[in-house]
């Protein structure tokens, strides 16, 4: 599948501010035909409205929801060509986070790429060619302290993305993950002391991680990273992984002594 997104069916999930409102212009600059999907129909009708794409919003996380998407999308756009599942939900706490906040990251941030994968594959296996992208967050590459639900359900979308790539990339199915530490976003602003410790201090744009993202997909990069130093984070995790605890572990511990934790 060639990456030139002129004239291409284009799906953004989670796109009414954000990274996926930024993808969502991004993609439609570049001569993208674009649905804009989100929970909070007035900001999904703003962003639509922006960047000259069309507002269906509604849930992307339920199989009801999901199958209802992916029907008007089609009916907006011919076919879809891309999806980004960008929609993402990131609890706090630990073991002891409530059974619902665990639900929900698993629905939203797991469930929510496989139900979407299950409703595509099947048009994109018999025309060769399809193009996934998974907002995972480097959370999914490392972890985040602060949030378990949603450092172990990021690490369940990078491992849904290695497989579906793995299995399909033969028969023309191009998967990516979008793995960002902080952006300035209100997902940022939600994670209060831990998130202004550890990520404030090299967030970026949503508008930088779109453009790294769109530069990813014409390179055809399974990883994308907009901070690049995530890449060496990531080395040491997978070869010094003792190495790499005892780090984490000492952040753990300066947060604690914070009080941000």
């Amino acid at each position: 599948m060639t990456a030139e997104l002129a004239d291409r069916g284009v799906v953004v999930t989670g796109a009414g501010r954000g990274i996926g409102a930024a993808l969502a212009r991004a993609f439609a600059a570049a001569g993208a035909r674009v649905v804009v999907n989100d929970l909070d129909a007035d900001a999904a009708r703003a962003v639509a409205a922006d960047c000259g794409g069309t507002a269906l919003p509604g849930d992307a996380a339920s199989a009801a929801g999901l199958a209802d998407l992916v029907d008007r999308a089609r009916t907006a756009l011919g076919e879809i060509d891309v999806w980004c599942a960008n929609a993402g939900v990131a609890p706090v706490g630990g073991a002891d986070a409530p059974a619902a906040a665990w639900a929900s990251a698993w629905e939203v941030n797991v469930l929510a790429h496989v139900r979407a994968a299950d409703l595509l594959l099947p048009r994109w296996l018999e025309r060769g060619e399809g193009r996934f992208l998974s907002t995972v967050s480097a959370a999914g590459l490392l972890t985040m302290l602060g949030s378990a639900p949603y450092a172990v359900s990021k690490h369940g979308a990078l491992a849904f993305a290695e497989w579906l790539s793995a299995t399909y990339r033969h028969r023309g199915v191009r998967v990516h993950a979008l793995c960002p530490q902080g952006v300035r976003t209100d997902m940022l602003a939600s994670t209060g002391a831990v998130g202004e410790a550890l990520l404030a201090p090299t967030a970026l744009d949503p508008e930088d991680v779109a453009e790294a993202t769109l530069t990813a997909l014409r390179e055809d990069r399974f990883l994308i990273l907009p901070h690049p130093e995530v890449a060496e984070y990531y080395r040491v995790r997978a070869t010094e992984p003792d190495r790499w605890i005892a780090g984490m572990n000492r952040l753990q511990q300066g947060l604690e002594r914070s009080e941000a934790l």
